[in-house]
């Protein structure tokens, strides 16, 4: 059996669109029915090889999808034939099946291990719910389960794409205020205030400096840095409280960096954290990250304003790129 797959052949290089093959099942595989994929800042980095040496090429990119089961090894018992399953690359209960290889022409395809799925049950779906895959767990889970925030504190975040938007989406599912964004795009800053940001500023416009005097005297009570620029991760702890302040790291940066903390801040009794998909379990947590998504579907309807097709690979990633959508959304269904 063969499918069509966006492959990248080469770092800095445009996707190439081809006809794969798909190998037989093994121990805990699945075989999946895609119906949308997200495209993640993580994949622009792949792509531009910003990660390092690619020692996996060619392979193919992705790590947030939804879609239905349409075969499955016989090894596998936690889901079943037509079970809708979101994709990710964050570790749910199961068999660690390990990643896949597929036949293009004489050569091996590598994939890795997307094959984390779980169960996912709605009565009311959407493209948004693709954002289960890494978006939502990441950035809502920053804010609940790494940050543990609570209703009536305060919260600034740095980078409005697709994990920022999902921490102030808890932010407010949680009664925070304020709740600051911080972003180069208007049109990002504008979704972070239908979202539940009560206030937006521009970084290529305004400093920021002085936002903590303009809303908390004392700091801000948590930070969420989700831009991968070293600079911000740099002077994340300068926004929040002395003594209980904490900031937490989503954003990637590219391979090899580092970044310089003063060591005062630390004295004084902030903290900085690093989180792996906002310390969520698909499992336990998934539904609650489902229900928050749809209560703001209204309010996320520019979150990916473009049908993209798989053939329009590389025009998505392009957009996202550009700034020209917040989330690039894949509809597996077009032609």
């Amino acid at each position: 059996m063969k499918t069509e797959a966006a492959i990248l052949v080469s770092t800095t290089k445009p996707l190439e669109i081809v006809d794969i093959e798909i190998p037989k099942l093994k121990q805990g595989q699945v075989l999946i029915e895609l119906h949308f994929s997200g495209i993640c800042g993580t994949q622009l980095m792949e792509i531009d090889g910003k990660k390092g040496k690619d020692i996996w090429l060619p392979h193919c990119l992705g790590h947030e999808g939804i879609g239905k089961v349409v075969e499955k090894h016989s090894s596998v018992s936690k889901i079943k034939i037509d079970d809708t399953v979101v994709l990710s690359w964050i570790k749910g209960s199961g068999i660690e099946a390990g990643g896949t290889k597929y036949k293009w022409g004489k050569s091996n395809v590598n994939a890795g291990s997307i094959n984390r799925i779980t169960k996912y049950t709605t009565k009311k779906s959407s493209h948004l719910d693709v954002l289960l895959g890494c978006a939502a767990p990441t950035g809502m889970g920053a804010v609940k389960k790494v940050l543990n925030a609570t209703s009536g504190q305060s919260l600034i975040v740095f980078g409005i794409g697709g994990i920022g938007l999902c921490s102030i989406l808890m932010a407010k599912e949680l009664g925070l205020d304020p709740i600051v964004a911080i972003d180069k795009s208007e049109a990002r800053l504008e979704l972070a205030k239908k979202c539940g940001a009560t206030a937006a500023y521009n970084s290529n416009k305004h400093g920021h400096e002085n936002l903590v005097d303009k809303f908390c005297d004392t700091g801000f009570d948590f930070a969420v840095e989700a831009t991968g620029n070293i600079s911000v991760m740099e002077n994340i702890l300068d926004h929040v409280k002395n003594k209980t302040g904490r900031a937490v790291i989503v954003g990637n940066a590219p391979h090899n960096t580092k970044f310089l903390i003063n060591p005062n801040e630390l004295n004084a009794g902030k903290s900085i954290m690093g989180t792996w998909g906002g310390n969520s379990c698909p499992e336990e947590d998934l539904q609650t990250y489902a229900e928050i998504l749809h209560k703001n579907d209204l309010n996320l309807s520019e979150l990916s304003t473009t049908q993209f097709s798989l053939k329009d690979a590389n025009l998505a990633i392009d957009s996202m790129r550009d700034l020209k959508e917040t989330r690039s959304i894949i509809d597996m269904s077009l032609a």
